[in-house]
């Protein structure tokens, strides 16, 4: 994606096996003197301090290195994939990210004459190495706003106009490619004077999606959550979480403030039971999303109780109902575990009136948000404890 741009990058191959490590290294080392770098592709940082980064002096060595650090386990991420990396005679290393900063509605750019693995520290330990300079979306970071970053971060003239340009196409990586982060470290310059992105991580905006077909291609679908990808699939906005209560509702501040009062009333029982998802269907509440969202939600093994919490609005709480019934009948012996369900808003005493008619034995409708959070929490603790 650098290289597409214009970004100064070294040559670069992927590999999934240590053999095709080995040729990638043949191919690339004479580059760089023999050297490579072997570097674990996981969607994670401190991967050097775990041993996912390692200098290869032969196509042997990086043979050796790809072996050790293809399975390996980075903070719960399984390596399948390495990328065997030109080396570089370092001289300096930078820090550079452009992001969308949500609290100031705008994007942010950080710069820094200080890169590396401790950039964390820095930021914290002495935040004034760090020049944090806001970008306007309407301008971008263009040559003055590029000269303006260097300059707050302390670089001298020589070095800052040759960093310049770099930060303008890294600017357009981040604005054409619809990121909200692109994130350099270390930002290089060798020996020989060169400015080098060495490495980068870089963030897309998923609701762009439909803008770029090609970055389908990247999507690391083996790494992917199998329940998160059902649900991508049937179109449902799903996010699994560590806990044993289910979570369903119709619009995301809804759906976010419900897992703030499950967690909440789970302090009350055994076990503290927590919420196990987010998951919003949106506006239509039918059978057949209610059956996709339940069979999501059903799948994970965590689930012990599933907490329905819809607000009818443009979709009346009969219809919700009747989607919760017709969800239940559909499911049929794969429904097994108990459902809380409050329904408020418009039509609300119809759609109870359909659950309480319908009588299934799994659902309890409780008329409150924080009432019908108590009982599946409570729910949850007693299935699990």
């Amino acid at each position: 994606m650098f290289e597409k741009h214009g970004v100064p990058v070294l040559a670069g191959a992927t590999a999934t096996t240590p053999q095709q490590a080995r040729e990638a290294a043949e191919a690339i080392g004479p580059k760089s003197g023999g050297v490579t770098v072997v570097k674990a592709q996981v969607k994670t940082g401190g991967r050097g301090k775990a041993g996912g980064v390692k200098v290869a002096k032969s196509a042997d060595e990086a043979q050796q290195h790809a072996q050790a650090i293809l399975g390996m386990d980075i903070k719960g991420h399984t390596v399948g994939t390495v990328m065997i990396a030109q080396g570089a005679r370092i001289a300096e290393e930078y820090y550079f990210s452009v992001l969308l900063d949500r609290a100031n509605r705008s994007y942010l750019a950080m710069c820094s004459k200080e890169g590396g693995m401790e950039i964390e520290q820095l930021a914290v330990e002495r935040p004034e190495a760090l020049a944090r300079i806001a970008v306007d979306p309407n301008t971008g970071i263009d040559a003055a706003k590029a000269a303006e970053i260097v300059e707050a971060a302390g670089f001298d003239a020589e070095t800052g106009a040759k960093i310049a340009p770099v930060l303008e196409k890294l600017w357009e990586v981040y604005r054409d490619e619809d990121a909200t982060l692109v994130e350099v470290n270390p930002l290089v310059k060798t020996e020989d004077g060169d400015i080098v992105a060495l490495d980068g991580k870089v963030t897309l905006d998923a609701n762009a999606d439909f803008r770029h077909p090609d970055h389908e291609a990247l999507e690391d679908k083996a790494a992917a959550d199998p329940l998160e990808a059902a649900a991508k699939e049937k179109g449902l906005n799903y996010v699994k979480l560590d806990g044993s209560v289910g979570i369903i509702g119709n619009g995301a501040g809804l759906v976010m403030s419900t897992l703030d009062v499950v967690a909440y009333a789970g302090e009350e029982f055994a076990g503290s039971p927590k919420p196990a998802n987010f998951l919003d269907i949106g506006g239509g509440a039918s059978a057949e999303v209610m059956a996709n969202g339940l069979h999501i939600i059903l799948g994970d093994a965590q689930v012990k109780s599933v907490f329905v919490n819809v607000f009818g609005g443009i979709t009346s709480c009969d219809a919700v109902a009747n989607g919760i019934v017709g969800a239940l009948n559909a499911l049929g012996d794969e429904a097994t575990k108990p459902l809380v369900v409050r329904l408020d808003g418009n039509n609300v005493e119809e759609g109870r009136r359909i659950l309480a008619e319908a009588n299934h034995p799994l659902v309890t409708i409780e008329e409150t948000m924080d009432g019908a959070a108590r009982k599946a929490a409570e729910l949850a603790s007693a299935a699990t404890n």
